[in-house]
């Protein structure tokens, strides 16, 4: 019974992990399935977005034409916002349609990661079994103890009640 157990818990790790590397695949596959059409949504976005953008960035330059550096410093912020909400919508929609993010996807792996060396040190130890030897006997002390005497004693028999019956 205890070996019956003790198979079976490998086989649910095993089981387990191959349950969670088919769930990223499935989250791979609904991503290439579902990627056609929110990339273009995101393409329709970001073109609105970088129209907005340029739109705000050109005014920002017309207040700003004093100096290159003042320009340069609006420039690179309006980018670097623009680069963050482009990441934002991405993430937003990645997580809308259930595609793990990176750190998920490195979570898993190392989950993956230590079931699969708690399945091969399950395996291992269940090949390196220590091998049976027949152990030689200890050897005894030698005592200078008398061995007791024995007292004899003798039992009498239970004494038999006979009866006799007259006919």
């Amino acid at each position: 019974m205890a070996k019956k157990k003790a198979k079976k818990i490998p086989n649910d790790i095993m089981d387990s992990a191959h349950k969670v590397w088919l769930a990223g695949l499935g989250a791979v596959a609904m991503a290439e399935n579902e990627g056609t059409k929110f990339f273009g949504d995101l393409v329709t976005k970001g073109e609105k977005l970088e129209s907005r953008s340029r739109k705000q960035t050109k005014e920002q330059m017309e207040k700003a034409k004093g100096t290159v550096a003042g320009l340069k410093v609006v420039a690179e912020s309006y980018w670097e916002t623009f680069g963050r909400t482009v990441d934002d919508q991405v993430t937003n929609v990645i997580h809308r349609i259930g595609v793990p993010t990176k750190e998920e996807i490195e979570t898993l792996t190392k989950k993956v990661e230590n079931l699969t060396a708690a399945v091969d040190k399950l395996r291992t130890k269940e090949t390196a079994r220590p091998r049976t030897t027949t152990r030689k006997p200890a050897a005894r002390k030698a005592t200078t103890r008398k061995p007791a005497a024995k007292k004899t004693t003798t039992k009498k028999a239970p004494a038999v009640k006979r009866t006799t019956t007259k006919k």
